[in-house]
């Protein structure tokens, strides 16, 4: 599944591309997606300009004269910048045609994302208004997160997934910014100290910035390949390593799930 470094690389690989230009027609094939797309997406955003694209959480956001465009990626969709004659394959569900040539392709094989219009404020829709703060923000901070924690009983794994505590920490995320502050997933978020909450957003911080850096790479060639970052290119020091010996301590990797999700920690390095 796409996670915020791959969709912050995907918005920084279609800018370019397409911002400050018109949409000239809209292509549906097959509009059942995790919601179905607006039927009259196509007569809305005819000639409509994207002045602006960028991501919230994980949504990408296209800024228009009238309104916002909201794309999500779901489980397996990508979006390409491709020419006119690029051949459509099974599971290319959109195509969104610009004044320049350039098509934006919505792929998506397992239909879970979603292709949303609305006139008013982003900030007030339903999938935003309670979004916490962007990881990388000067908003999310120690004190913020420590403020927020206080008093729950939820382990800090969860806590820190949880779009409304902030926005974007998905499971990979969240296992290595643990392993990097020394925190065992199973801890009550409202046990940890302001150090260790200053320890973990540093991390935070780091990780994603590192996943971005290494997605970026990808950059240049964005539309000579099939639009999709370097999913994941990064280093990993406990995720998907369960029984190799850790990085720091030697000791096995161990996993179990919470959540039904996989969880990743080092039992020597991260001591409940």
């Amino acid at each position: 599944m796409p996670e915020l470094p791959e969709v912050e690389t995907t918005c920084r690989g279609i800018a370019p591309h397409i911002e400050s230009h018109r949409i000239s027609k809209v292509t549906i094939r097959n509009p059942k997606l995790r919601w179905p797309i607006p039927k009259d997406i196509k007569k809305t955003l005819q000639g409509e300009q994207v002045h602006q694209i960028y991501r919230r959480a994980k949504y990408l956001l296209f800024k228009c004269d009238s309104g916002t465009l909201i794309i999500h990626l779901g489980m397996s969709g990508h979006l390409q910048i491709v020419d006119d004659n690029k051949t459509v394959a099974k599971h290319d569900h959109a195509d969104f045609q610009f004044d320049n040539g350039l098509i934006l392709r919505y792929t998506d094989p397992r239909r879970f994302g979603a292709i949303l219009w609305t006139d008013d404020d982003i900030n007030q829709h339903t999938l935003f208004k309670n979004l916490g703060p962007e990881p990388l923000s000067d908003k999310f901070n120690s004190d913020y997160l420590f403020k927020a924690a206080k008093g729950r009983r939820v382990t800090i794994k969860t806590f820190i997934m949880n779009g409304n505590n902030v926005v974007g920490v998905g499971n990979i995320y969240a296992n290595e910014a643990l392993f990097l502050a020394k925190i065992h997933p199973k801890t009550a978020a409202g046990k940890l100290d302001r150090k260790q909450y200053e320890k973990l957003v540093t991390a935070i911080k780091l990780v994603l910035d590192k996943a971005i850096s290494a997605g970026g790479t990808t950059l240049k060639d964005f539309r000579k390949s099939d639009g999709k970052p370097g999913y994941f290119a990064q280093q990993l020091s406990v995720y998907g390593r369960e029984h190799q010996p850790c990085t720091q301590c030697s000791s096995d990797i161990v996993q179990y799930k919470e959540a039904q999700r996989a969880t990743y920690f080092c039992p020597q390095c991260q001591i409940l």
